[in-house]
């Protein structure tokens, strides 16, 4: 089976892997397939590639969000109508089964159906016909149903609001999308997926360093991939082609992490090097030779008054450049006071280095 199938299933972690084993195990096969996941997991995006590595692959997809269309509608949507069927039914419509014959329909949010609903697609699933509504033809149909739904739907039976028996006619095949949060080893990697369609549409991305990666791969993520692809897409238009640093991050990704966290690698490639990320930010500034021990450590940074911009208050000041100016100056002298020792430079300012190895770079410092 073609690699090709799986390019939207991004991530090489063992959580990832298992999902795209059992989109394998199912896809040439006709049985109902239930995905399982809270929102923004990525749900249609495994209906999707099951459907491209069956052999129905050829014939259309339809998806259809069953939870954002009025019940009174949805018969219609699904099954089609007559001409003259309600008020404004002025010419007869294909329903989405009808357009999915021979290929694939894809029923998302199933646990928010009506529960009337749920007794005329039991009958559907049952029976492989259905009529159009005000109509008395019966349709055959030849379809591949996959259904999502971010509901436990064993407790939906329990409390009365999903039909037991069509749980058990769409969960013959389940398959359950992971969390954002339970697959952080995957973050660089959908990071670069996502970047990647930016890059594509002629767009500048940011690089992140990897504080700031090892941030969000401790970050809780409760709107999942959905969640990722907006930050993405906020870093890109705030800093495109400039690094983005654990403080450059909207607040909220700011978190407490230990001071030892290492940035979670991807799967090794199989010649046996690490995969490169494009949205992570590579140290390349060489450092000096480590300076002896016995060598004369450097004067605190405190004990010689850097020569700061003065400012008129008064006739009002720019603040940002005002800062700004202020810590480049502060860099070089740094700098200077250990002979371009970058790793020392940080111990004087009381940074980390991989922020520091930015901020030289940001101000064209090297």
């Amino acid at each position: 089976m073609s690699q090709d199938v799986f390019s939207s299933l991004v991530g090489d972690g063992s959580a990832m892997r298992r999902v795209k084993t059992l989109v394998q195990q199912v896809a040439q096969t006709d049985a109902t397939v239930l995905i399982l996941g809270d929102s923004g997991t990525g749900k249609e995006v495994v209906a999707q590639a099951l459907h491209n590595a069956s052999a129905r692959a050829d014939r259309p997809f339809v998806p259809i969000n069953c939870g954002a269309i009025p019940a009174e509608l949805l018969e219609s949507e699904l099954f089609g109508h007559e001409k003259g069927a309600f008020t404004g039914a002025i010419t007869a419509r294909k329903g989405r089964f009808e357009m999915a014959e021979k290929g694939t329909i894809f029923l998302d949010e199933i646990g928010d159906m009506p529960l009337p609903m749920q007794v005329k697609l039991l009958r559907v699933l049952q029976e492989r016909s259905y009529e159009r509504v005000g109509g008395n033809k019966s349709f055959q149909c030849d379809i591949r149903v996959i259904a999502a739904t971010h509901r436990d739907l064993e407790e939906s039976i329990e409390a009365g609001e999903f039909r037991e028996d069509l749980f058990y006619r769409l969960n013959v095949f389940p398959i359950e999308m992971p969390s954002l949060k339970d697959r952080p080893e995957d973050i660089g990697d959908l990071l670069d997926f996502l970047f990647k369609k930016i890059q594509d549409e002629g767009r500048k991305i940011p690089r992140l360093t990897e504080k700031s990666m090892i941030a969000l791969q401790h970050y809780s993520w409760p709107g999942n991939v959905r969640e990722l692809g907006n930050l993405v897409e906020r870093l890109s238009i705030l800093f495109p082609d400039l690094p983005v640093d654990y403080e450059d991050l909207p607040r909220k990704y700011q978190i407490d992490f230990p001071e030892n966290a290492q940035l979670i690698k991807s799967t090794p490639t199989q010649e046996g090097g690490e995969k490169k990320s494009l949205s992570v930010q590579e140290e390349s500034l060489p450092e000096p030779e480590p300076k002896e021990e016995n060598t004369v450590s450097a004067p605190d940074i405190t004990e010689a008054e850097p020569n700061m911009p003065t400012a008129n208050l008064k006739e009002g000041i720019d603040l940002k450049s005002y800062l700004v100016e202020m810590e480049v100056q502060l860099i070089q002298q740094a700098l200077a006071q250990t002979e371009g020792n970058v790793s020392q430079a940080a111990k004087l300012l009381q940074t980390n280095r991989t922020t520091l190895v930015e901020k030289i770079r940001k101000y064209e410092l090297t």
